[in-house]
């Protein structure tokens, strides 16, 4: 099996808790991390994050660096999922 079958891709939830004031600029920090995205945000400071890396070690690095986020309370992971890309790019057929 070649090198590039067998390449991950690790893809992560959290939420993420700001200081109301700070929460659009936490927003704005987070989604410049590489393959972040933020999907929502509340009035109160409360965030809704993927992450997309190759291991588990970027994902615990971004989740860290979420974390020390000027105006970042807490970073909480709640799900993570990880596959070989070969296996996620593979049709499935209808039963």
């Amino acid at each position: 099996m070649s090198h590039a079958a067998n390449e991950e891709l690790h893809i992560a939830s959290l939420v993420v808790h700001s200081t109301p004031a700070r929460a659009e600029r936490v927003a704005a920090a987070v989604a410049l991390l590489p393959e972040a995205r933020v999907h929502a945000q509340t009035a109160q400071g409360k965030l809704v994050v993927t992450l997309e890396a190759a291991d588990a070690a970027t994902v615990t690095q971004r989740v860290a660096e979420i974390g020390r986020i000027d105006g970042v309370l807490s970073a909480a992971l709640v799900y993570q999922c990880a596959d070989r890309l070969a296996a996620m790019n593979e049709e499935i057929p209808d039963a």
